[in-house]
């Protein structure tokens, strides 16, 4: 057997256990939350034990799908999904962390962008990591939009925070030179999402993704835009 170890595989796979065993600590945070009583659930240090488990349980996700994709082992299942339900779905995977932090996230979906074609785990994915970033600035609101526009589906997040600094509106998020480990913020996420985006194709058009700051709340809009 050969010495020579392909570093890239090892870490893949210590990712992959390191994302499965903090799957299973917060399924057991869960359980201990439906254990005891009010005032530990809603305990700041319960709640932060909680959202820091999930934010680097994301960020092992998105890890994950991008080595997979340099890979090319990655691929995008496109189906028919009920926008609305999707987006429920969003909202009560995220509910009893929001409820502990005091914030309220509401799903609005317009009448035209009731359904779509996407990859529901890879849209999935996106929408937990931003929301997730999210949470971190808002104050005590967010939203989920879906909206129809001209020909495409538009996936939104939206806060009531300070909004995304004037350098990060300008920055293109498509290539990895935009990943800068020496800083505090690599913004690895919005690059996965925007790779996870550019995974949906209809003919000519590629999904993308943009950011701007206003929006219902005032705040950052992260939007996902779906052939």
């Amino acid at each position: 057997m050969s010495n020579d170890l392909d570093f890239s595989t090892v870490l893949a796979s210590t990712v992959h256990d390191m994302k499965n065993s903090l799957g299973m600590l917060l399924n057991s945070l869960d359980e201990v939350r439906d254990s005891v009583g009010e005032e530990v659930r809603g305990a700041r240090p319960f709640t932060t034990l909680e959202y820091e488990a999930q934010r680097v349980h994301g960020d092992l996700v998105q890890l994950l799908s991008l080595y997979r994709l340099s890979e090319e082992k990655l691929s995008a299942t496109v189906e028919e999904q009920l926008v609305h339900d999707f987006l429920d779905e969003q909202q009560a995977h995220h509910r009893r962390l929001l409820e502990g932090l005091g914030i309220t996230l509401e799903v609005h979906t317009e009448p035209d962008a009731e359904e779509g074609y996407f990859d529901p785990q890879l849209v999935s994915g996106v929408l937990t990591n931003v929301i997730n970033n999210a949470i971190r600035y808002a104050g005590s609101q967010l939203q989920l939009n879906a909206r129809a526009e001209d020909g495409w589906l538009v996936l939104s997040v939206e806060d009531d925070g300070p909004g995304y600094p004037e350098h990060m509106l300008a920055v293109d998020f498509s290539g990895t030179e935009r990943i800068d480990f020496s800083t505090g913020s690599t913004n690895l996420g919005l690059y996965f999402a925007e790779r996870m985006a550019g995974m949906h194709t209809a003919g000519e058009r590629q999904g993308f993704t943009r950011l701007r700051n206003g929006g219902d709340l005032g705040g950052s809009v992260f939007e996902l835009w779906l052939p």
